[in-house]
């Protein structure tokens, strides 16, 4: 089966969102690669811009593999983390 970046992105957007400290900036999933860009709303330098590789790996636009779609809560609670964001 196809892995549907698109709808895990979207998952983790959301799941991102959840935590109080986090702003979904944007979420462009007709470019190519689609991604969702995430901040720390309290800070105009923390934010990141993440995607999803097709073997299912959530990726920072530094290279570090956030998690997989198997588990996007827990990749979202590792950006959060490195944002410096409280948890959901």
């Amino acid at each position: 089966m196809m892995l549907d970046t698109t709808l895990s992105l979207e998952r983790f957007a959301w799941f991102a969102g959840r935590h109080a400290d986090l702003s979904i900036q944007s979420l462009a999933l007709a470019c190519e690669p689609a991604y969702v860009s995430v901040r720390n709303r309290f800070s105009t330098t923390l934010s990141e811009t993440v995607t999803c590789s097709d073997d299912g790996a959530f990726i920072t636009s530094w290279g570090y593999r956030l998690g997989s779609t198997d588990d996007v809560e827990g990749a979202a609670a590792r950006l959060a983390f490195l944002l410096a964001a409280l948890p959901a």
